[in-house]
């Protein structure tokens, strides 16, 4: 459109069908009228565009109602949610921490929310600088030496680290299909494996809730392309063996694949690549500040030793002799894993969060991971069986396992118990290798305050009365259900009191 002499604009008919130009007069209080041409839509008759089948005979019963009474409805809806804006969320192994407020600025900002993705490089330079310096950050905590920012999610680093330890034995000649993850491995290990191509070989915990290093050596051979490790494991103890473990599966020609859901636990303190591993994926939604859950989006990053550096998915941006960055995609490339250059806003969330922590304020965050942990498995001790009473990492495994003998409270009832004392529940029935499992990790961000009041929670859980605790929470908007029952037998119903 463009302004005409008086005042007005004019524009140009629809393309394909003309139409004549409709006169809209608009005018505020205080201002005056403004008379604007702009191009009246076509006509269409209702039988043009929908079947006369299934147009309505009469208007919808649509509800009116008033923006105060509607917004109050939305408001009374979000209090019903709960998050880590709201308390403490202990979900162990998930990494439920309250993510900084400047992260979402910084995401926020119109420089890079404004931005397609399409667009050409040399009008996206501040982007591709942003996405080339957050891989650095990441290669310097993990002591790797390139990385893919591709992969939405941890589960897509899997895949993607997977895809990238087949495409290098592939090209050695030596295709292998098997893979050892430990027992208390993540459910995702396995599921991985499997859309990988691979077998997977499980490897039991010995009794320090450790890797069972001899077991391990019984199942290494020349068709076992590599392992899969958490470390801080699931358990939330520290792989002792770890450089045993790494040259056992180097020897036989294998790689280590590091699981980086406990990364928050040793960020500036050790690096999995310090440890021999080849390839780690990073959940920037567990460690970098990057919201968690409903859905995500997350971001899955993997980085790799030099020598996996060219099977990357690509392309990546590079700095050029001209000092412009441009894409370039790896010569023996495992081609894309995700559309366009991964959940960049996400990519933007943990950049601005390294950027604000730094080197030492990192390192600070594993610090108040680790005390946070230890300081409430040691309130809970002589309260809850503790299976590996020993200095755990960021998070331990707590058991009702005496408590479920004595008077039949199980790890579900203290769940549903927290969330009637205003907590989130931690994760239970995992690992699968402890008992009435309890799996706690209070994150690095809960005061210690908020620690005392979680630890009284699950002290009075644990002396109250069982059979009250079987019919909890009473509390929430959805009370106990059947989740056995639910899982099979879904009945929908919906109140229009609610």
């Amino acid at each position: 459109m463009s302004p005409s002499a008086g005042g007005r604009a004019t524009s140009a008919p629809i393309m394909g069908r003309d139409a004549e130009p409709t006169l809209f007069e608009l005018s505020s209080p205080g201002r005056r009228a403004a008379s604007f041409r702009t191009t009246g839509l076509p006509e269409w008759e209702p039988e043009e565009l929908v079947p006369g089948g299934h147009l309505r005979g009469e208007p919808a019963p649509i509800a009116e109602i008033s923006e105060r009474d509607l917004v109050a409805h939305f408001t009374r809806l979000s209090h019903r949610q709960y998050s880590v804006d709201l308390g403490a969320y202990p979900l162990g192994s998930c990494t439920m921490k309250y993510n900084p407020k400047l992260c979402d600025d910084a995401a926020s900002l119109p420089g890079l929310a404004d931005v397609h993705p399409a667009a050409p490089a040399a009008l996206t330079q501040g982007w591709m600088e942003l996405l080339a310096e957050l891989e650095q950050a990441l290669c310097r905590v993990t002591g790797m030496h390139a990385a893919t920012l591709q992969p939405p999610a941890g589960a897509a680093g899997e895949l993607t680290g997977l895809l990238l330890m087949r495409a290098w034995h592939t090209e050695r000649g030596n295709p292998r299909h098997k893979i050892v993850i430990p027992d208390s491995a993540h459910g995702t290990n396995p599921a991985s494996v499997t859309l990988g191509g691979y077998e997977t070989v499980t490897v039991p915990s010995d009794h320090r809730g450790l890797v069972d290093v001899a077991a391990l050596r019984e199942r290494l051979d020349d068709d076992v392309a590599g392992i899969m490790l958490t470390n801080p494991n699931t358990l939330g103890l520290f792989e002792e063996d770890i450089a045993e473990i790494a040259a056992a599966v180097h020897e036989v020609g294998g790689l280590l694949y590091y699981d980086g859901a406990n990364l928050n636990a040793i960020l500036g303190v050790t690096r999995p690549g310090d440890m021999g591993f080849d390839i780690v994926h990073m959940n920037l939604h567990k460690t970098f500040a990057v919201p968690h859950g409903g859905g995500g989006p997350g971001a899955g990053p993997v980085a790799v030793s030099e020598r996996l550096a060219p099977y990357l998915p690509g392309p990546r941006p590079v700095l050029g002799d001209d000092g412009a960055y441009a894409w370039q995609t790896p010569s023996k490339s495992i081609g894309r894993v995700h559309s366009w250059h991964g959940n960049a806003l996400a990519l933007a969330r943990a950049y601005s969060y390294i950027l604000a922590n730094g080197g030492d304020g990192l390192r600070r965050v594993a610090e108040a991971a680790v005390l946070n942990a230890n300081w409430l498995r040691t309130r809970l001790r002589g309260i809850y069986d503790l299976p590996y009473d020993r200095p755990a990492m960021h998070e331990f495994v707590a058991s009702t396992s005496t408590l479920k003998k004595g008077k039949g409270l199980r790890a579900l009832d203290v769940a549903k118990r927290l969330l009637e004392e205003g907590f989130h529940a931690p994760t239970v029935y995992f690992p699968l290798i402890v008992d009435e499992a309890l799996m706690i990790e209070p994150t690095e961000t809960e005061s210690l305050q908020t620690l005392e009041a979680l630890g009284d929670a699950l002290e009075r859980i644990a002396a109250g009365d069982a059979d009250n605790a079987h019919h909890a929470p009473r509390t929430t908007p959805v009370r106990r259900v059947d989740e056995a029952r639910a899982a099979r037998q879904l009945i929908p119903t919906w109140d229009s009191r609610e």
